[in-house]
């Protein structure tokens, strides 16, 4: 789950004045500042030709329900979007076994959604499974009602780059999509993401892929207790400049009892402040872009697109700071 940084201020959820949108679409320069999240409309290519067509919304179900006895975290009583909270999550021994197991299902729900990834099969129907699969767990999808929010997990094909809402398209031979999992179990968040092929995909595409995932690796090697923020941005900026990829402004935040808190993580290179504490649980989430990481977004307001209709690319785990490194704690 991401979130972007616009000049000074840290945003992920835009809102949108209506009067900049063109073609029930809005450039970056329209967004003004709110709060952090990951959702939107699920998309889908419409012509054979890779990468290059505009994404089209499919038709979104009803919102699925959730049993009674299943813990609920507080915002789904809320129509507004939470506020990041100032709160760092740094934890005890209880939390951080709390921590382990939230983070161990949704490293499970994701495998099992990926499993599902293959050509006419719809975002929907992934939502679905993995809905079924969390409350059976007696864990509560993390994303089902946060701002409004109305699924369970989120979707993102090929050039969006995040908030995808699954819908009623199937997805098509040569898709690639991110599928992006977090559960709240006793108490505590876990978040956790890959990029999934559909089928073949082309060789520049699966390159971008593969490249992500190396990115996410390389910046968690840089994390330990005392180390820098700005590590992270700069490990993975210079390997993605290496082949000659964007990466995009949304970042990574603190996970815990709250789901998106303080320190906010720049994957890009930044002058970001402070250091890492052992005990502290954070997200790295980098996403990269074959071409501009300018973006826009539909009138959902959540469904966010590489401007240039480029293909992107994410991966995401949440960490454990220790005294020597980091555990990844969704690592399946």
């Amino acid at each position: 789950m991401a979130a972007t940084v616009n000049s000074s201020t840290l945003l992920s959820h835009p809102t949108l004045n209506p009067s900049t949108f063109v073609n029930g679409e809005a450039s970056a320069s329209s967004f003004t500042t709110t709060t952090l999240f990951s959702g939107g409309v699920c998309a889908y290519r419409t012509s054979e030709a890779s990468h290059t067509a505009s994404l089209k919304r499919g038709n979104v179900s009803a919102r699925l329900t959730v049993p009674d006895h299943i813990r609920k975290p507080h915002y789904i009583y809320s129509t507004l979007l939470p506020e990041i909270s100032s709160e760092y999550q740094i934890h005890n021994a209880e939390g951080i076994d709390n921590m382990r197991a939230a983070c161990k299902l949704a490293a499970r729900v994701l495998d099992y959604a990926g499993t599902l990834v293959r050509q006419s099969v719809t975002t929907n129907e992934i939502d679905e499974a993995v809905h079924q699969m969390i409350i059976e767990a007696a864990a509560y999808p993390s994303p089902l009602g946060y701002g409004q929010f109305p699924k369970s997990v989120c979707t993102s094909v090929n050039e969006c780059m995040y908030h995808g809402i699954p819908d009623s398209r199937k997805l098509q031979d040569g898709d690639i999509i991110n599928i992006d999992v977090a559960v709240y179990l006793n108490g505590y968040h876990g978040d956790t993401s890959k990029t999934f092929l559909c089928g073949n995909v082309d060789d520049a595409t699966k390159k971008l892929v593969k490249v992500t995932e190396e990115c996410l690796q390389l910046g968690i090697s840089v994390c330990k207790d005392g180390a820098p923020f700005q590590n992270i941005g700069d490990r993975i900026c210079e390997l993605a400049a290496k082949f000659g990829y964007g990466v995009d402004r949304f970042v990574g935040h603190g996970v815990g009892t709250v789901l998106h808190s303080q320190p906010l993580i720049f994957h890009d290179c930044s002058n970001k402040p402070g250091t890492m504490v052992e005990g502290q649980t954070f997200t790295l989430e980098p996403i990269l872009t074959m071409g501009s990481t300018e973006f826009k977004t539909w009138e959902d307001n959540w469904t966010i697109l590489t401007a240039d209709g480029s293909p992107s690319a994410q991966f995401e785990h949440t960490i454990l700071i220790t005294s020597t490194g980091a555990e990844i704690l969704t690592q399946s």
